[in-house]
């Protein structure tokens, strides 16, 4: 078989013209302001190849009698396109469906590429790819398209084409049917329009449940059900509301007034209002119009005629069974809402009951929980003079947000300070109960005047006793304010710090002991370290130095950083510089993301007296069987004389002072009172320091002055007072006696 040269037809490029070239060209479509030339036998003559399927009919001018009939009755015109020539013919239904008067006629080309320029630009590139298949494969089209008439109105228009052949084999010819698809292609856009809405109200309900899924507390889902946009439900008006022994609270709303809602706040809501018909049925009230609204609410008409709602929506929230409150959504147009879109609102008051019913039972364990803390915690801390105190307390990020930490400030007999800072193993409601019960037992030991050993030693004994299984760790300090000493006891927990004068910081070792507890019996050692006026000494739980990804030296070394920095002054001059200090330590532990434990801190600063100089009185109490009293008591008359600028005196009068003390304690069965005073002489009269300890015991035995042997191991207390003193004596008191020395000063050059 010859091969024949390839049809022009056969590879029609878009959009470009076959006049005069004989390139293929797309069926001829419709356009605005074009029309076809009229060829009113075009189906008679030229379209039975098409209906036949192409078997050969007896004429080539020969149609069935019913076609033409059938194609008027049912609007459908017919089109012939010479391949070749690139002539496109139509008859005058074909025109009449695509909208082409008799002005267009005259100035369209009968081209293709007229057809194709002229087209919707979103469907010409469709209708010009199928039709360039067809003539390649000499087979079938079809397709939409649009166009828009002289008056700008849209129409759509189907066609349906076959490619035929030449007796070469040849695309020559494109003949086919064209009819009015305006509302076939409307419905279409319509039913596009429904699955494009459906859609979005799908992922509109998965948006909405995770918002409400991460919603906590209950402002939280009122905040996010009132910013909810409803896909093709714009509302007027959304309000939350809940509902507890028969009374309304509103949670939150949009698109309303205040006075609007003041009418129904906290109120008994009326049996006839649509609410309480929506909460008593358990099942969602729809109100198209203010029509209807009055006739079947008209108790309640008044108030809500106000508002300018014209349709409603009200969706009980209901929650394992109980109906907890109600959503409103109303529209300012009426409005009678479809299947779909009641479905849509029941799903979503659904979401919005479990979510309020979680954060609601989330606002009341947390509110249990701050008001248990409250409790256990010191309400306020008691203003002592001489010094400054500082506390913060933060709850770990998780859980009830309770737990074992606590700190406590205790005023002590003589004017001094106790400081306590513990924290009782776990993190939860029975940790808290066993923290307050320790709290108050240590505090009742330290306000008795216990010295601090003996404090740790009873409370450790008292937490054994509650046979609990728990332990706890604590750091208790008793401060000396007219002298700013410190005397400090650990039980397990971390060393306390002290920023100094010059602005460093560092940590104070203190002897430590078992965590409170463990051991009933344990003894406790006292460490003894001293402030300077306006240094600070902090205590502190492990949560401020402890996290994950952090081990407790690098948290130390960060506290210990951030007690050094520097004070803010400007802060200063609003309020007090401590206040600050606490804030910037437990801003930076609040700021991390890895902290998982409750954190307490303390802030103790010795100010010192007036002019920042220490009192020139040392008074304390001895008890009779406390022996280890009269060491502590030497040590602070060593510190008191030097800070008192008579460092001189230092060993003389210490040990004067031990023996007076033991002869007092010894000899009597009752505490003896230890008194340090320094005078001062004028500095014209030579300006001398003179210094008077007295020894105060209510026992009527007066002291006797012996003289022992060589060997004797005792007796020479006295001996050593009046070789050493400058003065001393007994006094008579009221009851019992009152010893006494002095010593004098060299005055400074």
């Amino acid at each position: 078989m010859p091969t024949e040269p390839e049809s022009p037809g056969s590879a029609l490029p878009p959009g470009q013209s076959t006049a005069g070239s004989g390139r293929a060209r797309p069926p001829a479509q419709a356009v605005r302001r074009h029309a076809l030339r009229t060829a009113p036998g075009l189906a008679a003559g030229r379209l039975a190849p098409m209906l036949s399927g192409g078997l050969p009919v007896p004429s080539g001018d020969s149609t069935p009698d019913w076609l033409e009939p059938a194609m008027a009755a049912n609007g459908i015109g017919s089109f012939d396109w010479d391949i070749r020539r690139d002539v496109l013919e139509g008859d005058q239904r074909a025109c009449t469906i695509m909208g082409l008067d008799a002005a267009e006629k005259s100035r369209f080309d009968r081209t293709s590429a007229s057809f194709l320029a002229l087209l919707h630009p979103e469907d010409s590139p469709v209708v010009r790819r199928r039709v360039e298949r067809a003539v390649a494969e000499l087979g079938q089209c079809g397709a939409y398209y649009r166009t828009v008439g002289p008056n700008g109105a849209m129409r759509a228009v189907r066609f349906r084409g076959r490619v035929l052949a030449d007796a070469f084999g040849r695309a020559s010819r494109m003949v086919g049917f064209v009819w009015d698809a305006t509302v076939e292609l409307h419905k279409r856009d319509r039913a596009d329009r429904m699955a494009l809405l459906r859609e979005e109200r799908s992922r509109f309900i998965k948006e909405a449940a995770r918002a409400l899924s991460e919603a906590v507390t209950v402002r939280d889902v009122a905040r996010v059900f009132t910013e909810l946009p409803l896909p093709g439900l714009p509302p007027d008006g959304l309000v939350l509301a809940s509902f507890e022994a028969g009374r309304v609270q509103m949670l939150g709303a949009s698109g309303y007034r205040p006075d609007e809602l003041a009418v129904w706040d906290r109120s008994v809501l009326p049996a006839a209002h649509p609410a309480a018909e929506a909460l008593r049925n358990r099942a969602p009230v729809f109100i198209a119009s203010r029509d209807e609204y009055r006739e079947r609410y008209a108790e309640v008409w008044e108030p809500t005629s106000r508002t300018g709602r014209s349709s409603w929506a009200f969706l009980p929230l209901v929650a394992s069974g109980r109906a907890i409150g109600v959503c409103v959504v109303s529209f300012d147009d009426d409005r009678e809402l479809d299947a779909d879109e009641r479905t849509l609102l029941s799903t979503l008051g659904g979401l919005v009951a479990q979510s309020l019913a979680r954060a609601r039972l989330h606002d009341a364990e947390h509110e249990l929980a701050a008001g248990l803390q409250r409790v256990m915690l010191p309400r306020t801390v008691p203003s002592v003079p001489g010094v400054s105190t500082a506390v913060r307390y933060l709850a770990a990020g998780s859980g009830l947000q309770i737990g074992g930490d606590w700190y406590d400030v205790v005023p002590l007999p003589g004017g001094h300070v106790g400081l306590v800072i513990g924290d009782v193993q776990g993190h939860d409601v029975h940790a808290a109960g066993i923290m307050g019960q320790l709290r108050i037992a240590l505090r009742a030991y330290a306000a008795e005047g216990h010295p601090p050993a003996a404090v740790m030693a009873r409370a450790s004994r008292f937490l054994a006793d509650l046979d609990t299984d728990h332990f706890a760790t604590c750091t208790y300090a008793e401060v000396n304010v007219d002298y700013g000493v410190v005397y400090a006891v650990r039980a397990g927990h971390l060393d306390p710090l002290v920023r100094r004068a010059d602005g460093t910081a560092s940590v104070v070792p203190v002897a430590g002991g078992l965590p409170l507890g463990i051991a009933p019996d344990e003894e406790y050692r006292v460490t003894r370290f001293s402030l300077d006026p306006g240094e600070t000494v902090l205590l502190c739980t492990d949560g401020l130095v402890e996290a994950r990804g952090m081990d407790l030296d690098d948290g130390i070394a960060r506290l210990t950083s951030a007690l050094a920095g520097p004070l803010d002054g400007h802060a200063a001059q609003a309020r007090d510089p401590l206040e600050g200090l606490a804030d910037r330590i437990a801003s930076q532990a609040a700021d991390d993301s890895e902290r998982e434990d409750d954190i307490a801190l303390l802030l103790l600063r010795w100010d010192g007296p007036e002019g920042g100089l220490a009192a020139q009185q040392l008074r304390r109490r001895i008890g009779q069987a406390d022996l280890a009293r009269i060491s502590e008591v030497r040590a602070e008359l060593r510190d008191a004389l030097r800070r008192w600028g008579v460092a001189e005196l230092v060993d003389t009068a210490e040990l004067l002072a031990s023996e007076l003390v033991t002869n007092a304690i010894r000899h009597t069965d009752r505490d003896a009172m230890f008194t340090a005073r320094l005078y001062r002489e004028p500095v014209a009269d030579g300006g001398r320091a003179r210094l008077r300890v007295e020894v105060e015991d209510e026992s009527d035995l007066w002291p006797t002055r012996r003289t022992p042997g060589e060997q004797a191991s005792s007796g020479r207390g006295l001996m050593l007072v009046e070789a050493l003193a400058d003065g001393w004596g007994v006094e008579p008191r009221g009851s019992g006696k009152r010893m006494w020395f002095e010593l004098t000063a060299t005055p400074a050059a």
